[in-house]
């Protein structure tokens, strides 16, 4: 997990990102141990934003 505070509240960070960037789905955000990249990878790719601004964002929920 990119984060300490994503660790504890997975679900919770999803369904705000979601409400936040309604491009982004369940399989967007779906995260599997190895694959952290490929998330962070479809989660710029949706929202336009840089893994940094993501994570500053994550950080703020």
């Amino acid at each position: 997990m990119p984060t300490t505070k994503a660790e504890g509240s997975w679900n919770e960070l999803k369904g705000k990102l979601k409400q936040a960037y309604a491009d982004l789905t369940d399989d967007d955000l779906l995260y599997e141990e190895g694959q952290a990249d490929e998330m962070w990878g479809k989660i710029q790719q949706k929202i336009g934003k840089s893994k940094d601004e993501i994570k500053k964002f994550i950080d703020k929920v």
